[in-house]
């Protein structure tokens, strides 16, 4: 039962954390106007839920953290054969690549990766399994001017090809100043951090604190201004920064690793916070929240912070970063990544066998 608990804690810990992450995502996007097709609980895969205003909100399968679909947030110049396949496609409603190919004069693989951008942009519905071939979609969409609803796969009415492509690409990631794509970039480690602070404020300065001696005797209750409790939150970001910080010393990198943990303690954590009562739980949703926050700004892709480097790189070097390096990029992160997991699974398994968390 304990273990059940430990996964059960934790699952609900992650999912929430990353969905307010996640949700930062999401509001700084359609703050500007940009368009995000899916906000959804639970990781990438088959799910359920209802659409509102262009985005799809729901649950995954496998609910454990989220993700906010932020359109256009493809690396590498863009292709040159978009505005030509959006006019064919939305004139025609439903489209093969192979028309757009004869249509446009281009091989089927230019067609096809244009599609497949378009449907990046949340223009098109990509190929479904039950589809034989390559056939793209138009999304469904509701004509306020006229009042109708438009069915996924109809014509979408347009009077000038060029004025279409720029409305549809002024709703992309790509089509925003970098200003914004950076704040879309970093909204979510904002909010995590953000949470973090307003539980810091709940915890210390609305419900307060117990003031314990020596002998762990409740001595009295005390509740803390809420700029004492703002500065504590500030002050244990700052810590959680210093310490993430160590990891690129080389002095101080083994210490940080040694007292970090994987999922696999910070389940154990979670049960024993949970025992100790609400308020130590959402203490510990905090620190992990924190943590959370900050190590997405470590600059390796495909984290926060990877995306935030690589945007001001090619702001300073007017060059764009292709696909092939963005991918090498990422997987080397997620290498590394594996890597620090596996040595901290290991910590862990040795601190569970012999108790001493």
């Amino acid at each position: 039962m304990d273990v059940v608990l430990m996964v059960l804690y934790i699952v609900i810990v992650l999912s929430v954390l990353v969905f307010i992450h996640e949700g930062g995502h999401f509001l700084a996007a359609r703050a500007f106007g940009v368009r995000v097709t899916e906000f959804m609980l639970g990781l990438p895969g088959p799910n359920i839920g209802f659409t509102w205003r262009g985005t799809k909100f729901g649950v995954t399968a496998i609910p454990l953290g989220g993700y906010a679909k932020v359109c256009g947030m493809e690396p590498g110049p863009e292709d040159p054969h978009l505005e030509d396949a959006l006019a064919f496609a939305y004139a025609n409603g439903t489209v093969y690549a192979d028309d757009v190919a004869e249509k446009m004069d281009i091989t089927l693989d230019e067609a096809i990766e244009a599609l497949y951008v378009l449907e990046e942009w949340g223009c098109l519905v990509g190929p479904k399994k039950t589809d034989e071939h390559n056939v793209f979609r138009t999304r469904a969409f509701r004509d306020k001017r006229k009042g109708i609803d438009l069915a996924e796969g109809s014509p979408r009415p347009f009077e000038d090809a060029h004025e279409l492509y720029l409305a549809e690409r002024a709703q992309t990631y790509r089509a925003q100043p970098f200003w914004k794509r950076c704040v879309i970039l970093l909204a979510g480690i904002f909010m995590n951090l953000l949470f973090a602070i307003v539980a810091f404020v709940l915890i210390y300065s609305v419900f307060g604190i117990d003031m314990v001696n020596e002998a762990g005797e409740v001595v009295r209750h005390v509740n803390v201004d809420v700029g004492t409790a703002i500065s504590a939150g500030f002050n244990y970001i700052g810590m959680v920064a210093v310490a993430v910080a160590g990891l690129f010393n080389p002095q101080t990198a083994a210490d940080v690793v040694s007292n970090s943990t994987s999922v696999m303690g910070m389940a154990v954590l979670s049960k024993q916070y949970a025992d100790a009562g609400p308020l130590e739980f959402l203490f510990f949703m905090s620190m992990i929240s924190v943590s959370l926050g900050i190590m997405n700004l470590l600059p390796i892709p495909p984290l926060d912070g990877g995306r935030f480097v690589i945007e001001v790189f090619q702001k300073l070097t007017k060059r764009q970063v292709g696909y092939k390096a963005m991918n090498i990029m990422t997987m080397t992160g997620m290498a590394l990544f594996i890597g620090f997991f596996i040595l901290m699974l290991n910590q862990d398994i040795q601190r569970f066998i012999f108790g001493n968390w």
